[in-house]
């Protein structure tokens, strides 16, 4: 790049660094407050607290990293252009394409980097939330239940304990299942320990009974030395199967078809994997839709809030036809054409916008020489 490139290059990207980083922290901030109750009501320490929260900036840099793009293209354009330097530039001879060059390589670097976090960091990051998220499930117990207290650790179930122990046991241990009002059961049992054992966590107590309800009206009790209670019935059903954006983009592109959970969730599948390929090209068509509004040299006398209001709208409308296009290829598999369709024909429009119509020009030339063919 020439020196004059590398000046718009660097405003451009400290720009746009300046703007990701603001609105991911913005919004990192609303979302890590939702999960403050992990610090709170589960009794997590704060490394767990970052751990969790900070594991979903992937997916918000995804979002966010176009839409910083285009705040940065136009910030950038709207300096050079109220310092005089784009005016200059314009009458030294630059032209359209070499005042582009420094913006594509900007607009790649986002390609490249929301197509990281999207097809690769994204999915990783999901899985290890939801290990995560098993874990506090699984040690819900020992965080959340407190001594004395009757907790309903899920609805129907009740768990009591009545002192911890130095080695972290549970004495005095007392339960009671009534998620099946027609079976009841009731656990007391002297000592409790959870234990871990193949990534599982459970429940072991000793020296207790249960009592069960029979068909014929009794009670009968069954006393134990041991007893082994799986934590993993309450983490809730639907974690148990992965949603599609947990889901690795291997696993989209390969699903396995004899899986009942994949044949019910098909078209969002379908869906999750178009979104994560095509998302990477909104940066190139943030950031020309920015150039094209405003990278045409202006008088200081000329106003640039209507282009820059033009060019807002339509990012803003270009970017809702594709979250409209992947929501309709749950039902409609056709609209997949959409998905790819909206970014691809917003970059050819702006293009041919920066370039005065060369390239509608050539179109049109092309078809009259395959005509008169």
């Amino acid at each position: 790049m020439t020196r004059i490139e590398r000046y718009i290059f660097r405003t451009a990207m400290m720009a746009f660094l300046s703007g990701l980083f603001a609105l991911t922290a913005v919004i990192w901030v609303t979302q890590a407050l939702r999960q403050f109750d992990l610090l709170t009501s589960k009794g997590q320490t704060i490394i767990v607290f970052f751990t969790m929260t900070g594991l979903t900036i992937p997916s918000l840099v995804a979002i966010i990293a176009p839409v910083a793009l285009f705040v940065g293209v136009l910030y950038c354009l709207n300096k050079l252009n109220g310092d005089s330097e784009l005016v200059v530039m314009s009458a030294s001879g630059v032209s359209p394409g070499t005042l582009l060059r420094p913006f594509v390589i900007l607009f790649c670097a986002v390609f490249a980097l929301v197509g990281a976090m999207t097809i690769k960091v994204m999915p990783w990051s999901f899985d290890i939330i939801q290990e995560l998220t098993a874990r506090i499930h699984a040690d819900f117990i020992t965080n959340f239940a407190r001594a004395g207290a009757f907790t309903e650790l899920e609805a129907g179930f009740v768990f009591h304990y009545r002192e911890r122990g130095p080695d972290g046991s549970l004495h005095g241990v007392f339960m009671q299942d009534r998620r099946d009002p027609a079976h009841i059961t009731s656990y007391i049992a002297e000592l409790g320990q959870t234990v871990e054992k193949d990534g599982l966590n459970y429940l072991v107590l000793a020296k207790g009974s249960y009592q069960r309800p029979q068909e014929s009206g009794d009670s009968a009790m069954v006393t134990f030395e041991n007893y082994t209670i799986d934590l993993s019935q309450f983490t809730p059903k639907e974690q148990t199967a992965k949603r599609p954006r947990e889901r690795t983009t291997a696993e989209l592109l390969n699903p396995d078809l004899g899986d009942e959970t994949t044949k019910r969730l098909g078209g969002r599948l379908r869906a999750e994997l178009l979104d994560r390929l095509a998302s990477p090209f909104y940066a190139f068509a943030a950031g020309l839709i920015g150039f094209a509004a405003l990278g045409e040299a202006r008088t200081t006398r000329q106003g640039r809030g209507v282009a820059i209001g033009i060019a807002v709208l339509t990012f803003g409308l270009v970017r809702l036809l594709g979250i409209a296009a992947s929501t309709f290829v749950v039902s409609r598999p056709r609209a997949e054409l959409f998905v790819w369709t909206i970014p691809l024909a917003t970059c050819i429009i702006c293009l041919d916008t920066i370039f005065h119509g060369v390239l509608f020009r050539a179109w049109a030339r092309a078809r009259l020489i395959l005509s008169r063919s």
